[in-house]
């Protein structure tokens, strides 16, 4: 996700523009509760650290942990597959 300059919000057009999806889809992702936004009369504002914090745009520490422990856990598990599969 890049974004110019230093700011702090973002509207729903530049989100839309950064994540790269519609802007009606930012809207229903705010009113589904999935991306935090502040309203402002009739316009939605999104805080810089509520889009970092938005599913597939960062991820978290406990996030990692939980990916590499799936990944160690798959390696144990299906070595021998994992071995087979390399070699064709």
């Amino acid at each position: 996700m890049e974004h110019k300059g230093n700011k702090a919000y973002f509207s729903t057009s530049e989100v839309a523009q950064m994540l790269g999806i519609s802007r009606i889809a930012v809207h229903k992702k705010i009113t589904m509760g999935k991306l935090r936004a502040r309203k402002i009369g009739r316009n939605y504002i999104i805080a810089l650290h509520d889009l970092q914090e938005f599913p597939g745009v960062t991820i978290s520490s406990i996030q990692k942990k939980k990916i590499n422990d799936a990944v160690t856990k798959a390696v144990k598990e299906y070595k021998v597959t994992f071995d087979r599969l390399a070699k064709e």
